[in-house]
């Protein structure tokens, strides 16, 4: 009995160390020299992560959030400003936080082709000091839970894309850090996976309290999933909060949604975002509206210009039209 009281208190003081903030962030800039001209990647962030927390890092390629990871990874230094991980200061301290991180970036190349799947996962367990009993028993559970007990022993030239994916994911996991960066995790994975790892994501995020650092494109994933977004785009932070709160910023706009023949080049007085189907040749096109009544301005507009509209229908916001709204682009552009 006490034993049983021993590792109860034992968890309790655990859990109490924690520092409450994951991630602090304070008036972060980074320039960088390209040639003649001097760039800057991150313009004054100013940000809190709270430890257990999973928190969304939106943006279109360029927008500053690859520069924001790598200083958050000690991988790269900033200009000014100041950068916490669990509560070290990332230039001043950097090996102290390299051991409570790990990061797993989409279709990354990471992993030696002549080991297994097992050997590479193994590998880099090693590379932290997790003791080696330790580390296979982890290795086990996660190639269990993500599918790859059967290619535990198939050298990583011959896997798939999606499988290299679970694979990184395990080698991200089985050092358990208190913090992980993800960058694009489930890109080049099939539906069905692309759950599972957000599912058992979550899961261990939760059971364990460790914070999860998340850049996506897919809007859909971030929605689902997080529990408070930031959108960015030059190097500036133009919104935060929860998707819920965010989506609530066109509670009084009108979203009119239409399907037509593909349309190569339009251009409209009315603010809309336009996505492609090339496989099923159709458009998407999302109006935003202060007044319904404009509804048939559109509709007009678009016959005189020879579209032939498909379906026509209202919608409700989606964290994709923030986006649109603040950024004037959709995030793939």
């Amino acid at each position: 009995m006490c034993g049983v009281y021993y590792y109860f208190f034992k968890l309790l003081i655990e859990f109490n160390a924690m520092p409450s903030i994951a991630i602090e962030i304070k008036n972060l800039i980074r320039y960088f020299e390209t040639g003649k001209e001097t760039v800057k990647a991150l313009d004054g962030i100013n940000l809190q992560i709270k430890t257990g927390e999973l928190f969304g890092l939106l943006g279109s390629n360029g927008s500053g959030k690859t520069t924001l990871i790598k200083i958050l990874c000690t991988l790269l230094y900033p200009t000014s400003g100041e950068a916490f991980v669990s509560g070290i200061n990332v230039v001043k301290e950097p090996e102290k936080i390299r051991g409570k991180i790990n990061m797993v970036a989409g279709e990354e190349t990471s992993g030696y082709g002549i080991l297994t799947v097992r050997e590479n996962i193994w590998l880099f367990s090693q590379l932290y000091g997790i003791e080696s009993r330790l580390a296979k028993k982890r290795i086990d559970e996660l190639l269990e839970l993500l599918g790859l007990t059967k290619r535990a022993h198939t050298r990583i030239h011959k896997i798939s894309t999606g499988e290299r994916q679970k694979m990184n994911l395990c080698r991200g996991l089985v050092t358990d850090p208190d913090v992980l960066f993800l960058d694009e995790p489930t890109v080049g994975v099939d539906v069905n996976s692309g759950r599972t790892i957000r599912d058992y994501l979550l899961k261990w995020m939760k059971n364990n309290r460790k914070t999860i650092l998340l850049t996506t494109h897919n809007m859909v994933e971030a929605e689902e999933i997080c529990d408070r977004v930031a959108i960015i785009d030059e190097g500036k932070i133009l919104a935060l909060d929860t998707p819920s709160n965010l989506k609530q910023m066109l509670k009084n706009e009108t979203i009119l949604e239409l399907e037509t023949d593909i349309i190569k080049n339009l251009s409209f007085k009315y603010k809309f975002s336009k996505v492609d189907n090339h496989e099923k040749k159709i458009s998407n096109l999302r109006f935003f509206l202060k007044d319904e009544s404009t509804i048939s301005d559109i509709i007009s507009e678009l016959s005189k210009k020879g579209v032939k509209i498909k379906s026509l229908h209202k919608s409700e916001s989606k964290l994709e039209d923030i986006f649109i709204q603040l950024v004037g682009k959709n995030i793939n552009e």
